[in-house]
């Protein structure tokens, strides 16, 4: 199994950190990984991006160029992942921020309300662990068995408060599509 996948959407949505998690669970679960965060000078609203590969095989090319998987996270990152994805890969788009359809046909598109599920769970900060959970069951990339421990291992020790909320928007994730 190899997994390519590619997260986008603006600055403090949490991309960055939604693709070191990503690899995180997956290196915790014994496969190869690489991880390519891409963001914008600015702190928060420009872009931000994350490409990663997921495999139980050696990576031979760290580049994600035609991913499998894109995450949609904000309206302007819409053609570009749809544009880039390979025939008949998943795009997941946050359909609380992203009204338009993609134009491209050819491609299993998942609607997820990213933002909504995590404003529900307590902040639209754990929108990022809401897109973690949907996408982790549409690809098969992570099965996300042990999260909790891996989070608590992820996170610094004054992060561990948000860690229950942060599993409960990876599990509504998970169990919306």
């Amino acid at each position: 199994m190899t997994e390519k996948s590619f997260f986008a959407g603006f600055g403090g949505q949490g991309i960055v950190s939604l693709g070191q998690i990503w690899v995180y669970c997956a290196m915790k679960e014994g496969k190869n990984v690489t991880f390519f965060p891409f963001y914008g000078a600015e702190k928060r609203g420009g872009i931000a991006r994350a490409s990663v590969i997921v495999s139980d095989e050696e990576i031979a090319s760290p580049l994600v160029t035609v991913p499998d998987s894109a995450l949609v996270m904000n309206a302007d990152s819409l053609p570009l992942c749809e544009g880039i994805l390979k025939a008949g890969g998943v795009l997941v788009i946050n359909s609380t921020l992203v009204k338009d359809e993609p134009r491209r046909s050819g491609i299993r598109v998942v609607k997820l309300e990213a933002t909504a599920l995590a404003e529900g769970i307590g902040s639209i900060r754990f929108a990022n662990m809401v897109a973690l959970g949907a996408m982790a069951r549409l690809t098969g990339a992570l099965a996300l068995g042990e999260i909790e421990g891996i989070l608590t291992n992820f996170f610094s020790p004054d992060k561990h408060k948000f860690i229950p909320k942060n599993v409960e928007a990876i599990k509504a994730g998970f169990n919306t599509v």
